[in-house]
């Protein structure tokens, strides 16, 4: 079998060390493993198939010779590395938003729009991972009526916000369970039994960045150009996996009995749905593995063309590492 030499920009970050145990879980063809992050962690050591592989620092020198880069990093780091990574003739699969809506970058979730793949030039962005999350769990459905628009509430774990957000969450419990204060650090506001609706900053008319992503990336990733989304982001205290509710208008009548049986074959999707033996999808549920639970599926009592649904899925996982590693066996394939 033919191996690849792969790269992991920001390896040490949470996104990072997931590409790592993934590559391992789906027996990646992997050659040679360089974990690339900042001089601070040059000549550090992880573990990958039972051996030890040093970090190196990231440098342009350093991507001669790979053939993928698996992007873990932030917006500024991937935007700096990208021309060095293209020009030593690797393809750049990132994490960022960076180039999602770049007309020149495909952005891909395998299980949708996988043909898209081919038409990279050297770079291909994996999308944010409540878009990742809610276009494999509404994908099906848009195949029997064209979607127009959605109305979506998304509730974030915590450790969407990297790997402070859980630590946070856990020292407010603990401080508050002792009668102490513990003054926030990763999140604007106390996150220990309370909700912040907010996840990024004002981008326009009240909506916020992470708010718009599913607009726009959803238009490109499912090839609706016209595709609306009014979409509330709401960080809430649990650990991981992120839930998101849809209410779908769709251009014609779409029954719960065709969601229900389309769904239940779309790829990366399950249904979980049976609200009489309280079987729905829940965090719990989805953490740990790469599957979209949906349920709740039932109509929209303000449009007779419209459906209401409930989704679940592991943001660290499908919408982040496994997506981008996903991607990267679509290059290998073709």
């Amino acid at each position: 079998m033919k191996t690849y030499t792969v790269a992991i920009l920001g390896a040490t970050g949470a996104v990072g060390q997931e590409m790592m145990k993934i590559l391992e879980e789906r027996n990646f063809p992997v050659g040679t493993l360089v974990p690339l992050a900042s001089a601070r962690s040059a000549g550090k050591k992880l573990t990958f198939r039972g051996e030890e592989v040093t970090i190196q620092e990231v440098c342009a020198e350093a991507f001669q010779g790979v053939d993928i880069v698996l992007g873990a990093a932030e917006n500024d780091i991937a935007e700096k590395w990208a021309p060095a990574i293209v020009a030593a003739g690797a393809v750049f699969v990132d994490n960022s938003s960076a180039f999602r809506l770049d007309p020149n970058v495909p952005l891909i979730v395998p299980e949708i729009n996988a043909a898209d793949v081919k038409n990279h030039k050297g770079i291909i962005s994996n999308p944010n991972c409540s878009t990742i999350i809610t276009c494999t769990a509404v994908n099906a459905l848009n195949k029997i009526a064209p979607i127009k628009s959605m109305v979506v509430s998304s509730y974030q774990a915590v450790s969407g916000a990297g790997a402070g957000g859980p630590i946070e969450l856990m020292n407010e419990v603990e401080a508050l369970q002792k009668g102490e204060t513990y003054e926030p650090k990763v999140f604007s506001h106390q996150i220990a039994f309370n909700l912040i609706p907010q996840i990024g900053g004002e981008q326009m008319d009240g909506y916020t960045s992470e708010e718009m992503k599913l607009q726009f990336e959803g238009r490109k990733i499912m090839h609706l150009p016209n595709l609306n989304v009014a979409m509330t982001c709401v960080r809430v205290p649990v650990v991981r996996s992120h839930s998101i509710s849809v209410a779908l208008r769709f251009d014609q009548k779409v029954t719960v009995e065709q969601a229900r049986e389309v769904i239940a074959s779309a790829p990366g999707a399950r249904l979980v749905d049976d609200l009489a033996n309280k079987q729905y999808p829940m965090p719990l549920d989805t953490t740990g593995q790469d599957i979209v639970f949906v349920g709740r599926i039932r109509p929209d009592l303000t449009d007779e063309n419209g459906l209401c649904l409930w989704c679940c899925g592991d943001q660290v996982r499908k919408g982040a590492a496994t997506n981008c590693i996903q991607i990267a066996e679509l290059l290998i394939e073709q």
